[in-house]
C-alpha cells in the first residue's frame, strides 16, 4: 500500500480539509471569482491535480481532446446499477482494509487506480487487473467510467453495500471530510456520521443506469 501525497486541493474543497474559513474561490485559468453555484472542477492529468474553474472555462474542456487533453472537465453525473450487488466476498478479493474505496482509470498510466480515505489522505492500494475484472467488471458502471474524471465509489456498511459512479472530485471531497473529522483508531462517531450523510446524498443524486449513456 502507498500513502499518496494529498492532492493540491482547490478552493472549493478546502472547507473539508481545514477548519479555517475558505478563501474566495477563483477560476484557475482566468482568475475570475467563482460563486458556489457556478463552481466546476478540471482534472490536470499531467499533475494529477484538481483545479477550480468557472463555467465558461469548464465548457472549453468538456471534449476529451481539447487543449491536447491535459485538462478534462469533471462531469456532474451520479449513476447506480440496480442489477449489480456488492457483497462481503468482493471486499475479501479487493483486500482493502477499510469500508470505503474508489476506483478510477488513469489515462496516462493506462491502468486502474484504487484509493481509500485514511487519516493521512488518499491511500493507494495495488489492484491486479484480474481483481478489477472479478469484482468491478460485474457492473455496467465499469464500462461507463470516463478516465481521470469519474470513479466507482464503493462502501461496505452494516446496513448494506453500495456502488456508485460519481465525479472524481466528490471522492476527494470525501477524503477531505474524513481527514477533518477523523478521531482515534476507527475514525470516531463524528467521522461515521459524516460518512453516512455523504453516502445518503450520493444515493439521493444517483439515477439508475438503464440504457446506453451518452459519452
Amino acid at each position: 500500500m502507498t500513502v499518496l501525497p494529498a492532492p493540491a486541493v482547490p478552493a472549493g474543497l478546502r472547507r473539508f480539509t481545514a477548519p479555517a474559513p475558505p478563501r474566495p474561490e477563483r477560476c484557475t485559468l482566468c482568475g475570475t471569482e467563482v460563486a458556489d453555484g457556478a463552481h466546476r472542477h478540471l482534472v490536470d492529468s499531467a499533475k494529477r491535480e484538481l483545479a477550480c474553474a468557472c463555467v465558461a472555462c469548464a465548457m472549453l474542456f468538456e471534449n476529451a481532446g481539447a487543449a491536447g487533453g491535459r485538462f478534462r472537465t469533471v462531469p456532474d453525473r451520479y449513476l447506480s446499477d440496480p442489477a449489480h450487488t456488492v457483497d462481503d466476498s468482493a471486499w475479501e478479493v479487493l483486500q482493502i482494509p477499510v469500508g470505503v474505496a474508489f476506483f478510477f482509470r488513469n489515462a496516462a498510466l493506462d491502468r486502474l487506480v484504487a484509493l481509500y480515505p485514511s487519516p493521512a489522505g488518499a491511500t493507494e492500494s495495488e489492484l491486479d487487473p484480474r481483481t478489477w475484472q472479478q469484482v468491478l467488471g460485474r457492473t455496467r458502471l465499469a464500462a461507463e467510467l470516463r478516465p481521470d474524471v469519474e470513479a466507482l465509489l464503493m462502501r461496505r456498511g452494516r446496513d448494506g453495500h453500495a456502488c456508485f459512479l460519481v465525479p472524481i472530485d466528490v471522492c476527494y471531497e470525501l477524503v477531505g471530510r474524513m481527514r477533518l473529522h477523523w478521531q482515534g483508531f476507527d475514525g470516531g462517531a463524528e467521522a461515521r456520521a459524516a460518512l453516512a450523510g455523504f453516502f445518503a446524498e450520493v444515493a439521493r443524486r444517483a439515477r439508475p443506469l438503464r440504457g446506453e449513456e451518452p459519452r
